[in-house]
């Protein structure tokens, strides 16, 4: 493709702007992998064959989108040992080489950066010698060990008598500037460009000189000698791609060769004067010959699989986007996701040149790119990031708020608000303001703050005097959270999803800001929910694994089985409905484990005994709440305590779900139960109890969707204890009935003590949980209960004891049994809820055989609504009603519904 400009036809490039199957593979072979210690940075243009720009770097910790980051060694800390970093940079400097000779194409240029952390220490230098610290000198000194030792690995002969003549001669000339520095205790912005610009002169000098070696036809190019830019204020340049394209049309037809090294980073001014393109200037370096020469796109190499859709240190379900348009990329970029900056996207832009994210690391991953927006993106295959492509975040923000009834239809109000802020040089990050004009909110840094509140309150002091203004408030420690796609504005129900998401995550929102492109939606959130928030949006959208921290408490026999339970449907629940219970915590009556990324519940138990701490319940609901990287948090009460159910409320407020099927809070005193269901009625929070009533018979399900449906209960009645189900189901063909509580008690139907089934203080709670939820406000002890249990055995010490004398009072029971019998009737143990009456009762009853109560076996219960809809024929729900397998299973099913409510999909 040609030039645009009459630049000489032999110097052309000719690139393709997507490759066949066979140029991906010769590609790849063109490329290696780089350690952790390198930041070598190499942009290559190919002139002729393939066109990519690929940026070999060090590691870095991912970001948001997928790279940049911070170095695995911030400044400040210990250098490496010189010989491991000379070897490692050399190593890297040789295969960059070994790319670009193993390289098919004609003619291609390499961009270059400085070699690891020779910018930072270019720059310390400077500040030392402005300091007058005269340590300087022998940071200087480091600087030329490196680059001398680097050479040294890599040149001989001529090359490396040339370099290092040329390296001795830069330093002492910086020696001498850096003096000048010294004595007037101040450097200009010109001085410092100058400097900082030395380390991209010696990489392209040596990897120049490397080539050569290689039998490379080879020049090395400074590019201030062709890229000039005018200051632009704010830290950035502008480029003049006229004069640029100019002078680099001069300079190819006085260099050529088939390979140019050239310098990233560093340009001059119209006057010739050494500037730099600031910080990320090197891949602004790139994106600029990119389009000087009109290359049909741009590579640029990382060291992860391409743009992430969030940060995947944050969200572990992070995934890569095949594709973003320029201004997703540019707006991913401004709201913290170091995709690019947000510049290196404008030269590209104005040729309509596409970027692609590739990693140097994993070849066969296709990366993510970057383009002008495609009507069609077949090759997306998820449904949701078509409309809502990522989410990026910024923390360590504050929100500025200034309001006042005086504000309202007053021309340049919000010009004189923002006029303070920029005379005091703060960042305005975003605005929000009500359509009354009543207020206005801004987000700036949180280190700026406090510069612009007092700037605001004096610019304003008369009106804050007047009552014109009521304040300008400051909101600390906030983060913002933004959501970026090129499609959301013709898609209807984005706002609401994304606002869905974020309640039922129990997140508030301080602010909102939507342009009317609506490439972004932001969300001002407290800083310590920010996590939480990403990750609760990020699953709603991208249909991802709907995470849930899940605390168990009471591991006994119904906790057991259900860890048991989550244990074996594990992986169907990821694969099926992308549902992650991720269990954190376990809490004993003695021991509890935690775990900060989940427990194994293969072993629980073992590694309980080994490594289980002491109880402690508070401590164990802080760390399965605490934990920033699930949105969501359940606990699961598997206890039969008062003290724990206590607790719920305390839970809810705080935004944690709730399943159990203890019955103390539900058929506890009336005033907490109302509180309880109140908070409950009130928040996005969960509070689900299916198996307190029935154990996994669907039974309280039942009765809301009758409710809610609008159909009215007049009467419950039911067998509600499987107990005494299996009792009463065998005390046939004249068995005795302390012999049936013998067998019941031997099969584990049974309580320890039967005495607290035969009570029937357990019905009892059933019925007042059952009529609670209809509306009736009942205590317990409004409820007659016919007890079982003998008065003479009440008071019995032992269980014993109690088994021992039951025998004896066989007779009284065994007369009913058989009055029952002579009436052809059965006798059951029932449970009634008489809504129309408002009253509750247990008691002993008896049916004919032919009444659905009389056809039970073994342990099943069965329960009985009669309602306006369900009259002439009651609604019966008949099955197992006891037993740690159906009572679990009863839980488990609370905990899918409750992942449901939370975003997760059918299946």
């Amino acid at each position: 493709m040609a030039f645009s400009t009459p630049i000489s036809s032999s110097y052309l490039p000719r690139v393709y702007s997507h490759l066949s199957a066979n140029d991906a593979t010769s590609e790849a072979k063109s490329r290696i992998c780089l350690s952790n210690a390198s930041a070598f940075f190499q942009r290559t243009l190919n002139y002729n064959g393939k066109s990519h720009l690929p940026r070999f770097k060090s590691r870095r910790y991912q970001s948001s989108c997928g790279h940049g980051g911070s170095p695995t060694m911030t400044p400040g800390h210990s250098w490496s040992p010189e010989g491991l970093v000379r070897a490692r940079t050399a190593q890297r400097i040789q295969n960059v080489a070994e790319v670009v000779m193993e390289d098919g194409s004609e003619r291609k240029m390499v961009v270059v950066s400085a070699m690891s952390k020779v910018t930072d220490m270019m720059y310390d230098l400077i500040d030392r010698a402005q300091s007058r610290d005269d340590s300087y000198e022998v940071a200087l000194d480091a600087v030329f060990e490196k680059h001398k030792l680097t050479a040294l690995d890599l040149l001989d002969g001529d090359e490396l008598s040339n370099f290092l003549s040329t390296l001795s001669h830069d330093i002492n000339n910086l020696k001498a500037m850096l003096r000048a520095i010294y004595i007037a205790g101040h450097a200009t912005e010109s001085f410092s460009d100058f400097v900082a610009g030395y380390g991209e002169l010696w990489s392209a000098q040596i990897l120049s000189s490397v080539l050569r070696k290689g039998g490379i036809d080879c020049n090395w190019l400074d590019t201030r000698e062709v890229l000039i830019v005018t200051p632009a204020g704010s830290n950035q340049v502008d480029p003049d791609y006229a004069e640029s394209e100019k002078r680099l049309k001069n300079w190819l037809f006085q260099n050529p060769s088939k390979v140019i090294v050239a310098t990233g980073f560093i340009a001059s001014t119209p006057q010739n004067i050494p500037t730099t393109l600031k910080r990320d200037g090197s891949d602004f370096s790139a994106a600029i010959m990119g389009a000087l020469f009109r290359a049909r796109q741009v590579t640029i190499w990382t060291d992860v699989d391409g743009v992430y859709s969030a940060d995947p240190r944050k969200v572990s379900e992070a995934v890569i986007l095949n594709t973003l348009s320029y201004q997703e990329a540019w707006e991913m970029s401004y709201f913290g996701a170091n995709v690019l900056h947000p510049r290196t996207i404008i030269p590209v832009m104005r040729y309509d040149i596409p970027i692609v994210i590739r990693n140097i690391f994993n070849l066969s991953a296709p990366g993510t790119k970057i383009c002008r927006s495609l009507n069609e993106q077949q090759d997306e295959k998820q449904k949701l990031e078509n409309y809502v492509k990522g989410f990026a975040t910024i923390d360590n923000v504050a929100l500025v708020n200034v309001e006042g009834t005086g504000m309202a239809g007053v021309p340049g109000t919000a010009s004189a608000i923002f006029g303070a802020v920029k005379d005091v040089g703060a960042n305005v990050i975003m605005i929000s303001q009500a359509s009354s004009e009543h207020s206005v909110c801004f987000a700036v840094p949180e280190k700026e703050v406090q510069a612009v509140s007092k700037a605001l309150e004096t610019r304003f002091r008369q009106a804050l005097g007047a009552g014109r203004l009521s304040q300008v408030a400051v909101i600390p420690n906030c983060s913002i959270l933004a959501t970026v796609g090129q499609k959301m504005a013709s898609t209807p129900g984005v706002s609401a999803t994304l606002f869905n998401a974020l309640a039922t995550a129990n997140i508030n929102i301080r602010a909102i800001a939507q342009g009317c492109s609506e490439y972004n939606i932001t969300v001002v959130v407290k800083r310590e929910d920010c996590v939480r928030a990403l990750r609760a949006v990020h699953s709603r959208f991208y249909l991802s694994k709907t995470s849930i921290a899940v605390g168990i408490i009471g591991p006994g026999l119904i906790g057991a089985t259900l860890l048991n339970q989550l244990r074996d449907q594990a992986a169907v629940l990821k694969e099926k409905s992308k549902t992650d219970l991720r269990v954190m915590g376990i809490l004993g009556s003695r021991k509890m484990l935690l775990s900060d990324i989940g427990i194994d519940l293969s072993n629980w138990k073992e590694v309980e005994e080994e490594k289980g701490e002491k109880a402690d319940l508070e401590k164990f609901v802080q760390h399965v709440h605490g934990n920033h990287f699930i949105p969501n948090t359940v606990l699961v009460d598997c206890t039969a305590s008062t003290d724990v159910a206590d607790h719920y409320h305390d839970w809810l407020r705080k935004g944690i779900h709730v399943i159990t099927p203890n019955k103390k809070a539900n058929s506890g005193p009336l005033d907490k139960y109302l509180k309880l269901r109140t908070l409950q009625r009130q928040s996005f929070t969960h509070y689900f109890y299916e198996a307190t009533v029935g154990a996994g018979l669907p039974i309280m399900h039942t009765l809301r969707d009758l409710l809610q449906t609008g159909d009215k209960i007049i009467r419950i009645e039911g067998i509600f204890s499987g107990t005494l189900s299996y009792i009463f189901n065998n005390f046939v063909d004249g068995r005795a009935f302390s012999d049936v509580v013998k067998e019941a008690r031997a099969a584990g139907f049974t309580e320890p003590d039967p005495r607290d089934d035969l009570a029937g203080t357990d019905v009892a709670r059933k019925v007042i949980i059952l009529a609670r939820e209809c509306g009736l406000n009942l205590e317990l002890s409004d409820i007659p209960v016919q007890s079982l249990v003998p008065d003479p055995l009440k008071e019995t010490a032992s269980v014993d004891d109690f088994m021992q004398q039951l025998p004896s009072f066989d007779a009284d029971i065994a007369n009913k049994q058989q009055a029952a019998e002579d009436a052809g009737e059965v006798l059951r143990y029932v449970g009634v809820v008489d809504v129309t009456n408002q009253k509750g009762l247990v008691e002993l009853q008896r049916y004919n055989k032919k009444h659905p109560f009389a056809q039970l076996s073994g342990s099943d219960n069965i329960i009985a609504f009669t309602t306006e809809r369900y009259n002439k024929q009651p609604l019966i729900v008949r099955g197992p009603g006891a037993g740690a397998e159906v009572t679990a299973g009863g839980v488990f099913s609370d905990l899918l519904r409750l992942a449901k409510n939370l975003g997760a999909p059918s299946f």
